[in-house]
């Protein structure tokens, strides 16, 4: 018995030391040294050509780019089920793509959700997968050939490998680039055509790498090697490919397409630095001309880039860019850079992100096209797509992918995440956060829908909504994850000018707004002004001016915090988001003598109230519309930034910013509404407040940007 008990243990051993050995660490044996190498998808000069019944036939990737959040859920939570990637998969082979992007390892509910699609499936999507680096040891201002960055590079492209041919498992933690666990063990090798190498590359690493190992930059290996003119960031992604190249030959006898990330912040062109009053940067390049092929290699590469038309600044200044006109007579500077790309390379150039974001915040304008980041309906969502789809197409790229699938609630943006608690914001839908609204699927408020929709039909209106009665006015009050509703009923409303004073911090506010000239019975935060359909407004009491109290040196040149505006200011102003922030540039003329040209920072009035249906089931849908009058009736929908909620799931909002020199969180349980005319003091009343902690709600919905890709999608099959 003993005996026994000694050889099972061993035997166990063994087995447990040859799965750690196998599936944790990838360690083989190659039992197969001659065997004969393949490719089912190969570069022929700039075309991708996919093997197809014995035969290479041209292959044009229309694709989407899919993430791994979910309402409830940070994306590193990879909290998606299988059954919802099915879902999703179905969806998008519906729309016309035939392949998706993912950007990281996942959990293997993906995997095995993309396996069980494609198996004996005779119309598959294929797959282009990513391998990222993990955003901290790219900011830490390490160069790239830190133990860290490339050895943890190089290790994860060998994960990434195993995973696709389904022979890894990994633990929480067990992969530096922030991606999923579990068991990884369905080969869906035959349905993936490439990887993406990297992420959106911080152009200061890449510029303190080249500067500080110019002696690396130059690399030969057996697949990838770099010309002479290759610096020392181009020689380490060379290594990498290479050595993924490498790897699945010998452990897989495959190969498959590879490229680099990149975008226009490292793209291989330096731009000229004076546009006018404005200042651009450009402090590195990354070019994939430089990073060649041997004989071995049988697939191939492409040129991999995000570009959307509407960033950098440099777009709509350049006058390469800025005076391009296309057969419609239109400035196209978004058409003019992709032309740009497309000629530079010699190899296959793929779009992997193009996009435009159906929110009610904006953080950036197209001067030229009006393609803009935010502020943009869905219908118009879909309308840019369709034409920055159109210009890659027109450009001679072949290959594009929409970012993104789905909309993503935990994501921050530069000009709003100073306003919102960013460990938070899985729990609600910002509707000023324009990152959060790139997908052609929807995640709306309510299981099944939402609690309320502003489109003149008021039957889901209850008393038990009543929280304010007086002089023939009644206002009623719901909210859930996104908004804050209101129905305003008044008798016989013939459209005169109505005031509602909303008061939120108890730390704040004015009984009086000076410009508009009405009072209320207790300090208000918020005016909101209900001025016909074209001028409705809602105003911000000047002490929480959130704006003014953050940027103020954007905005002024000056510290707002040296002469704070006093807490109870009659002075009530427009609701603004930056958009550009200031931009100084020193000058120095013959002389020696220097001289600072500033910019001021360009802003937009986020407060004016845009009229229309809100009703998704409606014909004249509107999906950025704010409120709605009919008849008596006057529908109202109000983000909870816009009212300076950080945290609504919580109910916590912006305390006082000058007595914490920025913004701090105050929770608080009711805030007090009323409404007039203005023609004597308003009375308020309370509306109570709770929050929702993580217990989200919601439900999917395909937008109208997602018919009219399919549209056009459907419409080039035939």
């Amino acid at each position: 018995m003993k005996k026994y008990l000694i050889i099972s243990s061993i035997l166990i051993a063994i087995v447990l030391l040859f799965d750690l050995c196998y599936y944790e660490f990838g360690l083989f044996i190659d039992f197969e040294p001659d065997k004969k190498v393949t490719t089912f998808i190969k570069t022929s000069e700039k075309d991708i050509l996919m093997k197809t019944d014995g035969k290479y036939k041209p292959f044009e990737i229309k694709g989407v780019d899919l993430g791994s959040g979910i309402p409830g859920h940070f994306a590193t939570d990879y909290a998606i089920d299988k059954e919802t990637y099915l879902r999703w998969f179905r969806q998008i082979k519906e729309m016309g793509a035939n392949t998706i992007r993912v950007y990281t390892i996942l959990n293997d509910d993906f995997y095995q959700a993309f396996y069980e699609y494609n198996k004996n499936n005779k119309d598959p999507l294929y797959l282009i997968h990513g391998l990222w680096v993990n955003d901290y040891i790219q900011y830490s201002r390490r160069e790239a050939y830190d133990k860290e960055f490339l050895g943890q590079f190089l290790n994860d492209s060998k994960k990434l490998v195993d995973i696709i041919h389904g022979k890894r498992q990994m633990a929480l933690g067990n992969y530096a680039g922030t991606g999923g666990t579990g068991f990884f063990f369905k080969d869906i090798s035959p349905w993936v055509i490439g990887y993406i190498l990297g992420v959106e590359w911080e152009d200061y690493t890449v510029a303190f790498t080249d500067n500080i190992d110019v002696e690396k930059s130059s690399y030969k290996g057996k697949y990838m090697y770099t010309s002479n003119d290759s610096t020392a960031f181009e020689a380490m992604l060379a290594q990498v490919g290479d050595k993924i190249i490498e790897y699945e030959s010998k452990r897989y006898k495959e190969q498959r397409l590879v490229a680099f990330a990149n975008w226009p912040t490292t793209d291989p062109f330096y731009h000229s630095q004076d546009y006018g009053q404005s200042a651009v940067y450009k402090v590195a390049a990354i070019d994939v001309e430089h990073i060649l092929s041997t004989k071995k290699v049988l697939s191939g590469q492409f040129a991999s880039y995000h570009v959307y038309p509407y960033y950098p600044d440099f777009l709509n200044h350049q006058s390469e860019y800025k005076d391009y006109v296309d057969e419609n007579g239109k400035r196209n500077t978004y058409r003019a850079y992709l032309e740009m790309l497309n000629q530079h390379h010699s190899m296959p150039v793929v779009i992997s992100e193009f996009g435009i974001p159906a929110s009610r915040g904006m953080a950036h304008m197209d001067e030229n096209t009006g393609r803009n980041q935010g502020r943009m309906s869905e219908q118009e969502q879909g309308e840019a797509l369709v034409e920055s789809y159109q210009d890659i197409r027109k450009a001679g790229i072949d290959n594009a992918i929409i970012f993104t699938w789905q909309d993503e609630w935990f994501k921050r943006t530069w000009n709003t995440m100073h306003a919102v608690n960013l460990t938070k914001t899985p729990y609600f839908s910002d509707y000023q956060t324009n990152e959060q609204f790139f997908g052609l699927l929807s995640f709306d408020p309510g299981k099944e829908k939402s609690v309320c929709y502003v489109d003149g039909d008021v039957k889901e209106w209850k008393k038990k909504d009543i929280v304010f009665q007086k002089n023939g006015i009644t206002i009623y009050n719901k909210y859930d994850e996104k908004f804050v509703y209101f129905r305003i009923h008044k008798k016989d409303y013939n459209g005169e000018k109505l005031y509602m004073p909303i008061d939120i911090t108890p730390k704040s506010g004015a009984k009086k707004s000076k410009e508009q000239n009405v009072s209320f019975e207790r300090n208000a935060d918020f005016l909101l002004v209900l001025d016909g359909k074209d001028n409705s407004t809602l105003l911000v009491q000047e002490r929480y001016n959130t704006l003014k109290a953050n940027f103020g040196y954007e905005l002024t040149q000056t510290n707002s915090f040296l002469n704070p505006p006093k807490k109870n200011s009659t002075k009530f102003e427009k609701i603004e988001l930056l958009l550009r922030e200031i931009l100084i540039k020193e000058v120095i003329d013959e002389n020696d003598r220097s001289e600072k040209i500033i910019t001021p920072a360009v802003t937009y009035d986020t407060g004016k109230l845009l009229h229309g249906n809100a009703n998704p089931d409606s014909k004249d849908y509107n999906s950025i519309a704010d409120f709605m009058i009919q008849g008596d009736d006057i529908e109202i929908r109000l983000p909870w930034q816009l009212l300076n909620f950080s945290d609504p799931s919580n109910m916590k909002i912006h305390d006082d910013y000058y007595e914490n020199y920025g913004i701090e969180e105050l929770g608080i349980d009711k805030m007090y509404v009323g409404i007039g005319t203005g023609e004597e003091t308003i009375s308020m009343k309370k509306i109570p407040l709770k929050g929702w902690k993580r217990n989200v709600t919601y439900h999917e919905r395909l937008k109208k940007s997602y018919d009219m890709i399919k549209k056009i999608w459907k419409d080039s099959e035939s």
